[in-house]
């Protein structure tokens, strides 16, 4: 169905612009990278969306990951107007943190965690952490993994494999990059170079656990435990961050799904997103020994005002007591019908693509035919090579058929236990339009760097 009008969001984002930067408040929601008009929505049940103008999505995005049982789940919402009824915050320690700290501990490798309000503010206190615990400056990160604004992580590649990174955006001093090593993904020759040359000056290495900032791409098999082992021998930390991974694509994260079954486990973990039950929450935990580095047991400094809030630690315990096994059963089993489905579509089409997933996380990449037969992305440069515009297509079409997908190319698709079968068939009769659609774009022979819009939200 395509919408009935669109012009309630369209006044809403003139009025936005007047008193926001872009008319959003993260650059990916202004549609800068499809074009068009943003959804301002207005409420959201279940895997459904209803914009300001009355127009209903089948979500796609779950609010770029947090919603893993769904909007509006009953007992999230029941447990959340309680804490509210109860006061909102006290600045105080409060028992719905405790009861939150407990439940990760118990389903991931850390030993202890510490609450704050975002991603970004996770990674940052870890990666002050990673330096004081030892003593050294550098970090090492990949290309297209994305940590939150953080200076030092907007950071782009030097000229080499194993040179200093340089800013990445207006506003990063080159002070602030200085002490950060970017390096390919999935590229094992470059970890062993950076450590051989930089190895003794190394604070941390840090790496989305399975990324989906630059699309979904997977560490290839024994990456992640490489990293380990990698760090462990030259007495640097794996900061392994699972904000977007973490308690989605299994009960312990990615975490789960690789360290677990090789038997390596990080030195220190980034929380986000499902454990914030759809409120500003993270969390960063790890060894006991590191984390307790942390004042006021150690000599770091971290401390955040509403960290821990008692509404959003109540919203984020009673998600994770309801991510029963049955739940991931669900997500995967939707995720693999979809993901299948925009294969199949796709190819029906004559578009080259690849759908990638990693767990119940995937995203689509068009090519063009020159590209020949991709069967596999596994880093930046290769998710890089997508023709954009065809993307663009695809995505209004499903848009305008009432499938709210990613407004980006380079981010991940999600869905939740409430993604039932009669919500799962509405996209795919969506798919096979769209997919024509995508077809229809000439290939693009432009050579225009990628416009990752990079950071979800």
């Amino acid at each position: 169905m395509t919408p009935s009008t669109t012009s309630g969001s369209a006044a809403l984002f003139r009025r936005a612009h007047s008193v926001t930067p872009g008319g959003v408040n993260s650059p990916v929601r202004a549609f800068n990278a499809v074009g068009g008009t943003p959804r301002f929505i207005e409420s959201a049940r279940g895997a459904l969306l209803r914009d300001v103008d009355g127009n209903e999505y089948v979500d796609l995005v779950c609010s770029w990951g947090p919603m893993l049982l769904g909007h509006a789940h009953p007992a999230v919402q029941e447990a959340v107007v309680a804490a509210v009824a109860r006061g909102t915050s006290y600045g105080t320690p409060t028992r719905p943190e405790v009861e939150l700290a407990e439940e990760i501990v118990a389903r991931t490798p850390v030993d202890k965690v510490r609450f704050v309000s975002s991603g970004t503010e996770a990674t940052m206190s870890a990666i002050r952490l990673a330096r004081g615990f030892t003593g050294r400056d550098l970090v090492v990160k990949f290309a297209g993994c994305y940590h939150g604004h953080v200076d030092s992580l907007l950071a782009a590649a030097g000229s080499g494999l194993a040179t200093f990174a340089v800013p990445g955006t207006p506003g990063v001093p080159a002070a602030s990059t200085a002490a950060t090593l970017v390096l390919p993904f999935n590229d094992r020759a470059a970890v062993e170079q950076a450590f051989a040359e930089h190895g003794a000056g190394i604070a941390c290495l840090v790496t989305e656990a399975s990324p989906g900032n630059m699309g979904v791409v997977p560490p290839l098999p024994g990456f992640n435990e490489f990293l380990a082992e990698t760090c462990r021998r030259h007495g640097a930390l794996f900061v392994s961050d699972e904000v977007m991974t973490g308690f989605r694509v299994s009960r312990s994260g990615q975490w789960g799904l690789d360290g677990a079954r090789e038997g390596w486990r990080p030195d220190l973990v980034t929380f986000g997103k499902v454990m914030g039950g759809g409120f500003p929450a993270a969390a960063f935990g790890g060894r006991a020994d590191v984390m307790g580095m942390l004042s006021p047991e150690g000599p770091v400094y971290q401390a955040g005002t509403l960290s821990g809030n008692p509404v959003a630690t109540t919203a984020g315990l009673v998600t994770l007591q309801h991510a029963t096994d049955e739940v991931y059963a669900q997500l995967d089993r939707a995720a693999g019908i979809v993901g299948a489905a925009a294969d199949k579509a796709l190819t029906d089409a004559g578009v080259p693509h690849l759908v990638q997933a990693g767990g119940n996380m995937f995203s689509v990449f068009l090519f063009d035919e020159s590209a020949g037969d991709v069967t596999a992305v596994t880093d930046f440069a290769g998710a890089s090579a997508q023709n954009l515009d065809r993307y663009k297509a695809f995505f209004h079409s499903m848009l305008d058929q009432g499938v709210y997908l990613p407004p980006s190319a380079f981010e991940a698709w999600f869905l939740s236990s409430a993604h039932d079968d009669a919500v799962l068939d509405r996209v795919l009769e969506a798919l096979p339009a769209a997919a024509r659609a995508a077809a229809a774009v000439p290939p693009d022979r432009s050579a225009r760097p990628a416009d990752t819009d990079q950071g979800d939200a």
